[in-house]
Parts: C-alpha cells; sequence; structure tokens
C-alpha cells in the first residue's frame, strides 16, 4: 500500500514554548550536524508519498566524511567551484564582490556542490566558513614550501579532511553520544553496522529516524549577527512564514537570498569569543542548544517549503517516512540490540495512535534520551546507532586519518586539539 492512500500519521507533538535548554550543546551543534548529514547522503528521488524499498534508494553522495559537499567532482569535474585565478585552481571560489556569501548566480542560485547547505544562512554561512578553511590552509601550505599546485592542493585538501574529521570524532561525537560509547566502539569494535564488499553504505534506521533527532534541537530563533537595522542585532526565527521571502532584504532567516545583513557573528552559535560590546544584554555567549526529546520548537509546525502535497509538520514528514521505508519499530530495535526497550506507559502520548507497543523508530528515539539521557545526549538505542554509522564511515574510508594514521594528530589548533571553534577562526571568519 502507498503512504499516499491513506492520510498522514497523526502528529504526537505539539508546538512547545517552553523546550529546554541543552546546557552540553551550544546552537551550532544542530547545524554542524546538518552539514555533516548532507555529507554523507544525498537522495533527492524519493518520496513520501509511495513506498520505498529501502535497498534500493539511491545515494548520490559518497558515504565518507571527505567534504564532498565543499570539494565537489574535484578541480577538473567541477571547475565552477574553483578559483580559475590561484595557481592550477588550487583555491575554492570565493565572490570577492561580496565575501561574506557564498558564490551565487545572478539569480541568487547558490554556486556549490548541494543546494541543500543554501537552506538556511546559517548552513550556508558554515559552507562558506568551510571555503575559507580550505584556501586559509592553502595559503599555509603554500608558506611552507615550493611543491607543484597539484601536490599542495592534495595536501590542502588532506588537512582541510583530516581536521574536519578530528572534529567529528573528538567534538561532535562525543556530546552526542558519550566519550565513553565512542571509546568503547574503538576499543572494541562495532557490533551491528557492517557493509558487503568495500564500500560502507548508509543504514535507513539511521537516515530515516535516528539521526534526525536535531530537529528536536532547533532553537525557535537566533541572533545571527549584531549589525542589523540600527545597529540592532539580527534576531529572528529560523523559518518565519510571514517574512517577505521575494524582497530584497529578507528578514528572516532562510536560505537562497542575498543582502547586505544576511552574514553571521558565529559568537552566538560556537564559543568563538564574547558578545561585542553593547549587547552583553543579549544574555550568555553561545547559546545553548535544545535538549533532544519530544518537545519541538514551534517553526517546526509550519515550514515553508517542500512539495505542495507534503505536510508542513516536521513531526509528521518523519512518521510518514517511517512508513514509506518500512522501517522496524524502536522496541524491535532495542531487543535486537538486547537493549531494554521503553515500557508502554514511557510512550503512552502516542497510545492514541496506537504506536506505544510498535513506536515509530524516529520518536523512540527522541522519547528514548528525553528518559535516559535527561535529553542531552541521545539514549542506548540512539546513541549506538550514530556512533556505529559515524564511527564505520571513518573506519571504512582508505583516506580518513582512522586509516591511514589513528594516531594523527592536529596541528592548526591548540595543544594537539581542534574544536569547531578553532576551525571558525583558522578560516578567518570568526
Amino acid at each position: 500500500m502507498d503512504a499516499g492512500d491513506a492520510p498522514p500519521p497523526a502528529n504526537p507533538l505539539t508546538p512547545n514554548p517552553n523546550n529546554p535548554d541543552n546546557p552540553n550543546h551550544t546552537a551550532g551543534v544542530t547545524f554542524l550536524g546538518q552539514f555533516l548529514d548532507h555529507d554523507i547522503t544525498f537522495d533527492p528521488t524519493s518520496s513520501l508519498l509511495s513506498q520505498v524499498d529501502p535497498t534500493t534508494v539511491p545515494n548520490f553522495r559518497t558515504p565518507a566524511f571527505d567534504l564532498g559537499s565543499v570539494y565537489g567532482l574535484g578541480r577538473r569535474a567541477s571547475p565552477q567551484l574553483y578559483d580559475k585565478t590561484s595557481p592550477d585552481n588550487i583555491k575554492l571560489l570565493i565572490d570577492q564582490e561580496a565575501p561574506k556569501d557564498i558564490p551565487r548566480n545572478s539569480q541568487d542560485i547558490a554556486n556549490i556542490s548541494d543546494p541543500r547547505n543554501d537552506e538556511n544562512l546559517i548552513i550556508s554561512q558554515l559552507h562558506l566558513a568551510f571555503l575559507k578553511f580550505h584556501n586559509a590552509i592553502v595559503d599555509k601550505v603554500l608558506a611552507g614550501g615550493s611543491a607543484s599546485p597539484g601536490a599542495l592542493f592534495d595536501e590542502a585538501q588532506r588537512l582541510a579532511r583530516w581536521h574536519y574529521q578530528w572534529i567529528i570524532l573528538n567534538e561532535f561525537l562525543p556530546m552526542t553520544v558519550g566519550q565513553a560509547l565512542v571509546d568503547n566502539i574503538l576499543t572494541n569494535g562495532r557490533c551491528f553496522y557492517f557493509w558487503r564488499g568495500t564500500v560502507p553504505f548508509i543504514p535507513v534506521e539511521f537516515s530515516v529516524a535516528a539521526y534526525r533527532f536535531g530537529h528536536s534541537q532547533v532553537r525557535p530563533g537566533y541572533i545571527a549577527n549584531f549589525s542589523g537595522d540600527n545597529g540592532e542585532p539580527f534576531l529572528k526565527h529560523i523559518f518565519d512564514i510571514n517574512a517577505d521571502h521575494d524582497g530584497p532584504d529578507p528578514d528572516d532567516l532562510s536560505g537562497g537570498k542575498r543582502a547586505p545583513r544576511r552574514f553571521v557573528d558565529w559568537q552566538t552559535f560556537f564559543d568563538v569569543g564574547p558578545t561585542p560590546p553593547g549587547h552583553e544584554d543579549l544574555g550568555a555567549s553561545p547559546k545553548p542548544n535544545k535538549r533532544i526529546d519530544t518537545k519541538v520548537s514551534s517553526p517546526l509546525f509550519e515550514l515553508p517549503f517542500g512539495p505542495p502535497n507534503d505536510p508542513q509538520t516536521l513531526a509528521q514528514r518523519n512518521l510518514l517516512r517511517h512508513l514509506t521505508f518500512s522501517l522496524p519499530s524502536g522496541q524491535q530495535v532495542a531487543k535486537a540490540m538486547s537493549i531494554e526497550p521503553l515500557s508502554k506507559t514511557d510512550l503512552s502520548a502516542v497510545k492514541p495512535m496506537g504506536f506505544d507497543g510498535a513506536t515509530p523508530l524516529w520518536f523512540y528515539i527522541l522519547k528514548e534520551s528525553e528518559l535516559k539521557a535527561e535529553g542531552k545526549a541521545l539514549g542506548p538505542v540512539g546513541a549506538r546507532i550514530v556512533a556505529e554509522v559515524f564511527i564505520g564511515l571513518l573506519q571504512g574510508d582508505p583516506t580518513s586519518y582512522l586509516r591511514q594514521n589513528p594516531n594523527w594528530k592536529p596541528t592548526l589548533g591548540q595543544g594537539q586539539d581542534f574544536k569547531m571553534a578553532d576551525l571558525l577562526k583558522f578560516s578567518g571568519v570568526a
């Protein structure tokens, strides 16, 4: 039966203005997580309204943390992404007339490898940071020797990828699943995520359910920068359905636009430095993320984009994906992992829909995090799925630092460590 033969599943969530803060995650972690997802998965073909065989779903992205969304197919196959004024096109293209924005054509369409990295202002600015990160490394490598341009590019790309992978393994993953689980998998190996042949794949339990936990962490509003109208901070909802999306200076944080005020000051997203003088009344810097739980911010209940027949509510879209991909329930996955499932009492919120005994995996993982980890990190099932896939992808990539040099340490940060804040500073955007 097609999912379109029946109405969308009822929404077990409601807009919650009292969605509590997560003291362990800053606001930028949501968008870093979105960037990571775009680096390893891209499926523009599946529909929410048709049943899908998960074994036949194509992935148009290399399943590796290799910054494919930034480098595209390389200097020869994706020349539009590279700066032809640099020696042998070894730098990525930055629009010199609008250096605070990603490159765009005359119709404001982003000139980047993955259009999803222009879905909102924050992720487009994060993409810009990675463009400038590569270019800053090129400058550093150029200053250190006289190798051929091709060798310089290869070294700069390797350094960019390895420092990025270090952030994933040593910052993003521990705060998401816990350092103990990361150490356990690195020491004792993976228990559930394996693949045939030499190329890893992306399990649907990960892409359609577990890794959608970030949707619950979205704040209702963000401070994009401190240079808005009349010197006031640019503080807006991430998706404002009442904003003038067609105006020359759109007044929200959606993507696909260029305007002088549309850039990010990263102080409220990552720990890159203090709030600028005169804005201390905005509170702590950086702002916290929201907890991983079943309380979702109001803007995600009226999404202004997507196919016309899709529900406007993000939660309903996620539940439809559970149906179209015929995913196992959260209880089934927990039992397969020898983890005690949540009880029907724990899941009473979805009893009216008949889901308390066989709960959609996405909702189950959110509720498990809420009950088992206070929403500060993923619970046992969600954490195991995400951790094994992330580490498995790094271990399955023959060019990753885990494969080539597992004892490697970062060279661009301080004290052989490197965090997202260091990347933003090294890139010159913070």
